[in-house]
This record gives structure tokens, C-alpha cells and sequence, in this order.
């Protein structure tokens, strides 16, 4: 990502990461349809288990953003061997935060199931799922910590590969151990989660064998798995911004969907759709943001900041474009997106409005996630969970509890009084909308500063590999063997 032109180039690190995105939904998906042929209890207990999920998957990401930032620096700087020790660091911290964190939900796990609400047969159901679900923690942060080591050196169709493979495990074993297909027995809840137990455990178990060849941009050496305080500590500092990101989104997202529920069963329903709709777009600005953020850390490291932007810049303008191309197609045929999910007119009805107040602003959302990537590629992660915090729960959730919902409060002293809007639950979309527009305006104007450029690495002013005064970027031919 140092040289030649910028968009093929960042176009051959996104198309991965948008297909590994996919591919991740339909390994979701394939849980969801298999125990979905159980029971009703069954779909609330694993449906229950997504906020603690995504706590965990939070989690493991700030490790990945830190990861990323890290070994794309050393590998444009040119300094192979330090983009190694980090792999090696991360490896370490990956095992030590997934066994505490398994340990701990494993010890606690019944009194967690009756914290987020499970009773009676969802909550038999929901520990069955929850028992071994806590034991794949560690070969789940195992295969995020081999994908960011790729990413960072900047191959991204390897990870999309394993993930294709673990996904397709997944998905073959569902019925069988869900619904005791052949000679297995029927297992249910605990039959999803085993079938996961093992594609994770595959996908981790040949992610570290990867990294253990090296030919693939970074390298796993076992004798840098001793603890380096100096980089372990890199990692926590640029990576915990971005855990309390994912944290911060999870809550907002559980926030909204509370208001949009006070509305009814429609409202609800259309809301839920609405969501996997502009999930899609989600992706692929995810996956783009990432692309950025490998493109950025190596021109960082290579010290050419300029580059870095152009980088950025470009990921900005192409996704827009293209998110807007697939929301203007949604705000032209809205009826008929919904009626591909719902045959309720009620629900179509008030699909309608969802998606023709809401997509018209997605493709400034998409742009807020890219520049989000290249904060992160910088190692700049709290910038990156700024943004996050200002879009969600400043101008999303306060501004939709002023647009929705009838409320007085009296100002003391004063005797001001202060109302909501009462617009109801299209005020939560332009709740929504607003939070893009305003987050988009923030992203632009931060990212212009311009002090995101700095990097979190040292090296030589002049650019060079600060090991071997070569000119950054120009990797070292015995990097990989020596």
C-alpha cells in the first residue's frame, strides 16, 4: 500500500473483508435457522446470548485494531521483525484476556443468564448454549488475533479463506448436532454451540499454523512468546479505546431498540428489518474501513502521511458512492425491499417511512465508519471511540428522546419548562438520521486537522528502517527465514 496506484490496490484488501463479513452472517444466520426448527425457547435463548456476544467480540477487536495498527507500521517502516514480536505479543494477550474472561463467565454463568432476563426454559436452554460458548472464547480471540496479523501486513484473502472454511464447517454440522442427524444424538441449543465449539477451533488451530510458516507477511516465532512488557503495553494503550467503542455501541443499539419498541409490534418489526438492511451497507463500510486502516499504518510507517490520507480519502469516496448507489435503489423501491421480508402491510407501511427518512444519510454513515479505520490504522483508536460515543449517544439516543416522546420537565429556580416533541417513532429515525449527518460533519472536520498523521511507532525522520537505515518499505529479503 506504499506505491502505485491507491484505488485497485485498496480494492484488492476491501473485496476479502467484505466476503469474510458475509460469510460471518451466514454463520450467524445458520445458528439462528437450525435451533429456530427446536423450539421458540430455543431462538430467545441463543437471540439472548447476542449483547453478551458482542461484549466479547468487542473485546477481541480492540486487541485486532492494535494489531493491525501496529504491524502495518512496522511493515512500511520495513521493520519485519519487529511486525513479528507484536504477532507473537498479541498471541499472548489474546490467551491471557480470553481465559480470564471464559473463567469468569464460566463461574458466574447463571447468575449473567438471570441478569439479561433468562427464565425458566429459555434460561435451561440459553446455559446448555452459554456453557460452551465460553469455552471457545480462547480459539475465537486466537482467530482475530491471526487475522489482524495478516491484515496489518496487508493480506486479507487468507483470513477470508479460513473463514469460508470454518463458516462451511458450521453450517454442515448444524443440523446434525442441533437436531441429532445420523448417529448424532439431538443436542439442541448445545448442539449449535458445539457445532461452533469446532469450526472455531479448526479455523484457530490452523490460523496459528500460518503464522508459524511465514510466508504469508508476518511471522509467529515461539521465541518472542515471551512477555515484552514495552509491546503488551502498545497493545492495551491503542487497543482498549476501541473494546469501550464496541461497548458503547452495543448499549446504544439496546437503548434504541427499547424506544422503538414503547411504539408496538409493527414499528418493531420494521425496525428489525430495517436494521439487516443497513447492516449490509455496515459491512461493507466495515470492511473498507479496515482496508483503510492497513493502507494508513503502512504509509505511516513508510513515514508518507500525505499518502495516508490519499489512502483515506479515496476508501471515503468509493464507499459513499457506493452506498448511496444501494440507497438510492432501497429509497426508489422501499415496498418492495420490505415485502422480500414481510408480507404485513402494517409492517410494510411502516418500513416505508423507516427507509425513506433514514437511507437517504447511510452513505454519510458508511464515510464516518472509513475515516473511523483510518484513526485506527494510525493507532489513533480514542479518536476513532469518539466519534463513536458523539454518533450514538449524543446525537442519536438524547435526540431521539427529545424528537419521540411527550415529556415535560420544569427547570428549578426558573420555572422553564421543557418538552419533548412527541413525533412518535419516525422521530427516532430522524433521530437516527440527524446522528449521521452530525457525525459525518465531526469525522470530516477531525480528520482534516490532520493529527491523526503521527503514527504510534518510532522511527528514523528521514524514513528509514530505523534496525537497518534501508529506505521504509523495502522489506528485507531474509525477513522471513532468518
Amino acid at each position: 500500500m506504499t506505491t502505485g496506484a491507491i484505488p485497485p490496490k485498496l480494492l484488492h484488501l476491501a473485496w476479502p473483508l467484505v466476503l469474510g463479513n458475509l460469510l460471518q452472517t451466514v454463520y450467524n444466520l445458520a445458528d439462528m435457522f437450525w435451533v429456530g426448527r427446536v423450539s421458540s425457547e430455543a431462538v430467545a435463548a441463543v437471540s439472548l446470548m447476542f449483547p453478551l456476544s458482542w461484549m466479547f467480540v468487542s473485546t477481541a477487536m480492540g486487541i485486532t485494531a492494535a494489531t493491525i495498527a501496529l504491524v502495518s507500521q512496522y511493515v512500511g517502516s520495513g521493520d519485519d521483525r519487529m511486525a513479528d514480536r507484536v504477532v507473537a505479543q498479541t498471541i499472548l494477550l489474546t490467551l491471557a484476556v480470553s481465559g480470564v474472561l471464559a473463567a469468569v463467565g464460566l463461574v458466574f454463568r447463571r447468575q449473567l443468564l438471570t441478569l439479561i432476563g433468562a427464565r425458566d426454559q429459555v434460561f435451561v436452554e440459553a446455559l446448555a448454549y452459554v456453557e460452551i460458548i465460553f469455552l471457545a472464547l480462547p480459539l475465537t480471540f486466537l482467530f482475530f488475533a491471526f487475522r489482524s496479523s495478516l491484515q496489518g501486513a496487508g493480506d486479507t484473502k487468507t483470513a477470508m479463506w479460513l473463514v469460508f472454511v470454518s463458516a462451511g464447517i458450521n453450517v454442515v454440522l448444524d443440523p446434525f448436532l442441533i437436531l441429532g442427524w445420523g448417529p448424532f444424538p439431538a443436542m439442541g441449543t448445545r448442539g449449535a454451540a458445539v457445532a461452533t465449539f469446532v469450526s472455531r477451533g479448526l479455523a484457530a488451530v490452523a490460523g496459528v499454523s500460518i503464522l508459524l510458516d511465514g510466508r504469508f507477511g508476518v511471522r509467529l516465532r515461539l521465541e518472542d512468546l515471551t512477555p515484552d512488557v514495552t509491546v503488551l503495553k502498545q497493545l492495551v494503550d491503542v487497543g482498549y479505546p476501541s473494546t469501550i467503542d464496541g461497548w458503547a455501541r452495543s448499549f446504544a443499539s439496546v437503548a434504541m431498540a427499547g424506544f422503538v419498541a414503547r411504539f408496538g409490534a409493527n414499528p418493531t418489526a420494521a425496525y428489525g428489518i430495517g436494521v439487516r438492511l443497513m447492516s449490509v451497507t455496515w459491512s461493507v463500510a466495515g470492511a473498507v474501513g479496515n482496508a483503510t486502516a492497513t493502507g494508513v499504518g503502512q504509509n505511516l510507517g513508510a513515514k508518507t502521511p500525505d499518502r495516508a490520507a490519499a489512502v483515506a480519502r479515496t476508501a471515503t469516496a468509493g464507499t459513499m458512492v457506493l452506498i448511496g448507489a444501494v440507497a438510492a435503489v432501497l429509497i426508489a423501491f422501499p415496498a418492495q425491499a420490505m415485502r422480500i421480508f414481510v408480507g404485513d402491510p402494517d409492517v410494510i407501511a411502516e418500513g416505508v417511512v423507516y427507509l425513506r427518512i433514514m437511507a437517504p444519510f447511510w452513505a454519510l454513515f458508511a464515510g464516518v465508519m472509513v475515516i473511523q479505520g483510518a484513526f485506527r490504522g494510525a493507532g489513533n483508536t480514542r479518536e476513532a471511540m469518539v466519534l463513536s460515543f458523539l454518533s450514538r449517544w449524543i446525537f442519536r439516543v438524547p435526540v431521539a428522546l427529545v424528537l419521540a416522546f411527550g415529556w415535560t420537565v420544569t427547570v428549578p429556580g426558573v420555572g422553564l419548562e421543557i418538552s419533548g416533541l412527541e413525533w412518535g417513532v419516525e422521530g427516532i429515525w430522524w433521530a437516527y438520521s440527524f446522528g449521521m449527518v452530525a457525525s459525518f460533519v465531526v469525522a470530516v472536520a477531525w480528520f482534516r486537522l490532520g493529527t491523526w498523521t503521527e503514527g504510534v511507532i518510532d522511527g528514523n525522520e528521514d524514513g528509514t528502517d530505523p534496525r537497518t537505515d534501508r529506505p521504509a518499505g523495502d522489506r528485507d529479503p531474509e525477513s522471513v527465514d532468518d
